[in-house]
């Protein structure tokens, strides 16, 4: 069914790109993306449950009076951070050896006291790891664990601009949830097929592109603050896929997402 997302940005610095910002070389020939590194994820985790986060965590949770934030008691589950891969514009674009999904952060999964959870999405710049976006649900998370027990070893990812969640691996890229099924049916598809969907979707509306050059943010739009995919906030700041600051509002902004119950 579709349901709303809630999210809340907090501060971080401008960053050249997730793979990037944790210090991984680009991708070039291999069979999926460069592993995170146990530490990287450890020190995502622990930015997560920082005190600061917690406490912008209660007001998140206490928001439209769902309860008082002096009684959210907010708490991060787990030791490490989840990585969350994204449609890479690369293999969009059919660049040589790019894989099908990059890096765009690393999630953790909080809970309320009432049984409210989110998805605290971190970064890391200069060595200093930064919460960036708190989203309403575990959908990264939640995903990340079904992909696994679908396809051990495979890569999770998320096609954003149709909220799609897909687990890719021997050369196959299987769906998720209904919005991955509707794109590639249930059994899904072989790589190349799928690439040749998206090169067909996206493939004129990358960074550079005519569409772009309108000011369409990389051709993922700047849709209403209610419409807006992952990818498509990123995007409208970023352009060229870098995640970055977009300052501390202290405001909920509400985007679309696609969720399945598991």
């Amino acid at each position: 069914m579709n349901t709303m997302r809630r999210r809340i940005t907090v501060p971080v610095l401008a960053g050249t790109g997730a793979a990037l910002l944790l210090g991984l070389a680009a991708p070039h020939a291999s069979a999926a993306p460069t592993p995170v590194p146990d530490h990287a994820r450890v020190a995502a985790h622990d930015a997560a449950e920082s005190p600061r986060t917690l406490s912008t965590l209660a007001r998140f949770f206490a928001r439209g009076g769902a309860l008082a934030a002096s009684a959210a008691a907010p708490r991060v589950e787990g030791t490490q951070a989840v990585p969350v891969y994204y449609l890479s514009r690369d293999f969009v674009a059919g660049k040589k050896g790019a894989d099908v999904a990059e890096l765009e952060f690393l999630a953790s999964k909080a809970v309320a006291s009432d049984g409210q959870q989110a998805s605290l999405w971190t970064v890391e710049r200069q060595g200093s790891w930064k919460v960036v976006n708190i989203a309403s649900g575990d959908d990264e998370i939640r995903y990340a664990r079904l992909g696994q027990r679908t396809m051990p070893g495979g890569t999770v990812f998320q096609e954003p601009q149709i909220n799609a969640w897909y687990v890719t691996g021997h050369a196959r890229v299987v769906p998720l949830d209904a919005d991955a099924v509707k794109a590639v049916g249930k059994a899904g598809v072989p790589l190349s097929a799928y690439r040749a969907r998206v090169a067909r979707a996206y493939g004129d509306k990358l960074p550079g592109s005519a569409y772009a050059e309108k000011g369409e943010a990389g051709g993922y739009g700047t849709a209403p603050d209610e419409a807006r995919t992952p990818m498509m906030v990123v995007s409208i700041v970023a352009g060229a896929g870098a995640l970055v600051a977009l300052g501390l509002s202290g405001i909920a902004v509400r985007r679309a997402r696609s969720r399945r119950t598991d």
